[in-house]
């Protein structure tokens, strides 16, 4: 329409115009922030045995405030260099002064000039960290399925090819601490009285030793690096945990504090079952107070060590005289090793620290 002045007139934007406006940059706005939220959370995001998902927050464990989120260590286990020996100084017996090395000494070439320089007269490898990750290539259905396997053409073949050697090879295995199994199967796991899975000091989560194929899953992990031809397997973590919220576990018939040695035997016999025969030596890392007279909450003790353990690893030993009478006093007679993630190991003057 025009005036009689010859002049368009002026409509303006209308009301209905700007609050379309107003509305979808308030949408662009939200879809930013849930996209934000999405890969900020991601981590956090879990599975139910049911197959729905949630979070897992882990302020949500407990009414009290969590436990600070420590950061995870790296995978593997690390090289620490020797350090002078005291006079006199006693004669290393076979695995008895391990040299810890990073999984790459597997394949490079380096793994016995490593060991000869640092003083020590045997290898140990890390070869199922508390992460859940694997340093081999694994045949284990619910190693693949979780992708907790290695994966590297010819891994295993250098492997044998070293364990084949004159070196006497040792294979840790963390047991029960994995961050990997139970976080794909719920049905694994140590749970919170809220219903989540249990996480210790370092935010990472347990496998319940009640569970049989939790145990089973171990159990096929010690046949296979048996396999590859460790001269040793040295079991951590390979009862409950001691370290962290532990009030936040529930407890009921899959955790009952008085009676936590059950399940911890049963893996035992386990183990020593799908060992039989393969004239591999079974060796348990046990905290030193799970040889006191009070005992700690692990369901560890001097009597499963000797029925079930050719060796023992004692971590955190401040009076190996004391922990050596409570050994025998439980029936164990076999060699000890002590180590002291800060000083070092014990009577070979090689330091040994192995991490996550």
């Amino acid at each position: 329409m025009r005036t009689s002045y010859g002049y368009d007139t002026y409509r303006g934007r209308t009301k209905l115009q700007t609050a379309l406006t107003v509305l979808i940059m308030i949408l662009l706005v939200v879809l930013l922030l849930a996209v934000a939220a999405f890969f900020l959370l991601q981590r956090y995001m879990v599975y139910t045995d049911d197959g729905q998902a949630r979070l897992e927050l882990p302020f949500f464990q407990s009414a009290e405030s969590a436990p600070p989120q420590e950061p995870i260590q790296s995978q593997d286990i690390v090289i620490v260099t020797a350090q002078p020996t005291p006079e006199p100084t006693p004669t290393p017996q076979p695995g008895m002064a391990p040299v810890a090395l990073l999984r790459s000494a597997l394949t490079d070439g380096t793994a016995v000039e490593q060991m000869e320089q640092a003083g020590g007269d045997a290898l140990l490898f890390n070869m199922k960290a508390g992460d859940g990750t694997l340093g081999y290539v694994s045949s284990v259905n619910r190693a693949v399925s979780a992708k907790a396997s290695a994966a590297e053409p010819g891994l295993n073949e250098a492997i044998q090819a070293l364990t084949g050697g004159e070196t006497y090879t040792i294979a840790r295995v963390s047991c029960f601490k994995d961050n990997i199994a139970p976080r794909v199967d719920g049905s694994l796991s140590i749970r919170t009285n809220s219903g989540y899975k249990w996480r210790d000091e370092g935010d990472l989560r347990w496998m319940n030793p009640t569970i049989p194929a939790a145990r089973q899953y171990v159990t096929e992990i010690c046949g296979e690096l048996a396999g590859l031809g460790f001269d040793e397997i040295l079991l951590e973590d390979s009862a409950w945990p001691t370290k962290g919220h532990l009030e936040y576990i529930k407890i009921g018939e899959a955790y009952d504090p008085e009676n936590l040695t059950e399940a911890v035997e049963t893996f035992y016999q386990e183990v020593r079952a799908a060992l039989e025969g393969t004239g591999t030596t079974l060796s348990m890392a046990v905290e030193a107070a799970a040889l006191s007279e009070e005992g700690d909450r692990s369901g560890q003790n001097a009597q499963l060590l000797a029925r079930y353990a050719d060796k023992v690893y004692i971590l955190g030993a401040e009076a190996p005289g004391a922990l050596d009478e409570a050994l025998a006093t439980g029936g164990f007679e076999g060699p000890r090793v002590y180590v002291d993630p800060e000083a070092g190991l014990t009577g070979a003057g090689i330091n040994l620290a192995w991490t996550e």
